[in-house]
């Protein structure tokens, strides 16, 4: 069944669904809008034809991109978010890949449509066709029922068009919800850009009855102010917003609050130790991976131990292998794999089914992680980026975490250079601190003290940027 018309069945009308500033809407009045721009999708020039519909949503965060996105669905679409920061490049890259039949343009976009066709009063949508070619793998594409398409975040090489079904997003939610608890009395405020994370989240707490709250503003105070004023019990948001909110100097304890998830991003000690002692609550670390869902969330451990991304939900199962493929002991590195339910249906380009990925029901993520005797899991970095030196590997995001430490570095990158001897030795790209000054020596003098001395970089080069995928991740390649 279409993941839209479950949830309005097990919905009740009454109940706030969304909050967004001083406006409120129920569940009867979000699907009643739903419904609307469904209607109005299906009139639409294009929408119609041979197959599922590919729709692209280009549209701020907000209540309108979630009308929107489940208007896609309930008409029969299959949703592919287009970033509002992508370049007109990638956006021209997405819509050929996926043969998009058009992009709905929200009230507010910063993606202009070139040509505009009919709008949706409500919302201020606007609809504009495309001129789509068929999928290669068109018959088999429409076979899976397919509601999403995302792109993974292609940190060492291109992206990969990731297909969920409305049947694999219903396993996805239920599993994840075994870990976060979500339910009727929940009101989820939210912080992340809908674009990136909308299926294991809004979608998510939509299914299970309770209100998502969504922040308008960055600032501490602000984020404080909507949470006290909506009583919020959860918080989904990255580390960039714990941060804050960890800084914050006010004497708001945040009472109301049972649950706050870190996510899209490793999460710092600093920033745990400061949340936990701003509010006397730990930050459940969590890892969400776009082929399998939330398998992993540190409910349990996370004032121990809050480094690490949990212990694996229940319905997963997780190994750390080697190199070979066999399993690692505790302490020791390894690739992380998992197998469970909600696992994504097919990449799209080239075609490749979850089934011809999959190694007897297991997916390799690409991670490199350990695992401790209460068997938790810490990630230490990605296979793809780890640095070969003179036989012993080094993970840049471990460089990367304490040069972050020094107060003069806002942001780097730790790359690999080629080396005739050692094969290769790793260099660091720096960007300051606005007002700061800091030379390469002491950059590689503060690695010193605290790395072994084949991780610490040999060159720091300071740079204005770093390359990132549209998602914001460092790029590695």
């Amino acid at each position: 069944m279409n993941i839209v018309d479950e949830i309005s069945l097990r919905a009740s009308g009454e109940r706030p669904a969304l909050v967004a500033g001083d406006m409120t809407l129920s569940y009867g009045e979000l699907f009643e809008r739903v419904s609307k721009v469904s209607t109005w999708l299906e009139r639409c020039r294009g929408f119609r034809g041979e197959g599922v519909p590919r729709v692209g949503l280009a549209c701020a965060n907000g209540v309108n991109y979630i009308i929107l996105a489940l208007g896609i669905l309930k008409a029969g679409g299959c949703l592919v978010p287009v970033a509002e920061e992508l370049t007109e490049a990638e956006r021209a890259e997405i819509i050929e890949r996926t043969g998009l039949r058009g992009l709905i343009f929200g009230r507010n976009s910063k993606a202009q449509p070139k040509s505009e066709g009919p709008a949706e009063k409500q919302t201020g949508a606007n609809w504009c066709p495309l001129e789509s070619k068929p999928l290669l793998c068109e018959a088999e594409f429409m076979a899976l029922e397919p509601a999403f398409i995302r792109f993974s975040s292609g940190t060492t090489g291109q992206s990969k068009g990731v297909i969920l079904s409305h049947r694999k997003l219903r396993e996805r939610i239920e599993a994840a919800n075994a870990g976060l608890g979500i339910g009727p009395g929940d009101r989820v405020l939210w912080m992340l850009p809908m674009a990136h994370h909308f299926a294991v989240s809004i979608v998510l707490y939509l299914y299970h009855g309770a209100c998502t709250v969504i922040g308008t503003s960055h600032l501490a105070s602000e984020i404080l102010r909507t949470a006290r004023k909506s009583r919020a019990t959860v918080i989904y948001a990255a580390p960039f917003h714990h941060s804050l909110l960890a800084a914050d100097p006010g004497d708001y304890r945040w009472p109301d609050l049972r649950l706050a998830v870190s996510t899209a991003a490793p999460l710092p000690e600093a920033v745990a130790n400061g949340f936990f002692k701003r509010f006397g609550k730990p930050l459940a670390q969590g890892m969400g991976i776009i082929e399998v869902g939330l398998p992993l969330l540190n409910t349990g451990g996370a004032a121990d131990s809050p480094m690490a991304v949990g212990r694996p939900l229940p319905a997963f199962d997780v190994e750390l292998r080697n190199d070979e493929g066999m399993p690692v002991t505790a302490g020791r590195t390894g690739e992380l794999w998992i197998k469970g339910p909600g696992m994504f249906d097919a990449y799209l380009s080239p075609w490749q089914t979850c089934e011809e990925i999959c190694v007897d029901g297991w997916f390799a993520t690409g991670d490199i992680a350990a695992t401790d005797a209460a068997g938790r899991v810490y990630l230490k970095g990605r296979k793809k980026s780890v640095l070969n030196v003179s036989g012993m590997k080094v993970f840049p995001e471990e460089v990367e975490l304490v040069l972050e430490r020094h107060p003069a570095v806002k942001k780097c990158r730790v790359l690999g250079l080629a080396h005739s001897i050692l094969g290769t030795i790793p260099v660091a790209e720096v960007i300051l601190e606005d007002g700061t000054i800091a030379t390469s020596r002491t950059l590689i003098q503060w690695c010193k003290e605290v790395l072994s001395i084949y991780k610490v970089p040999v060159q720091v080069r300071f740079v204005e940027a770093l390359p990132t995928t549209a998602s914001g991740k460092i790029r590695r390649v």
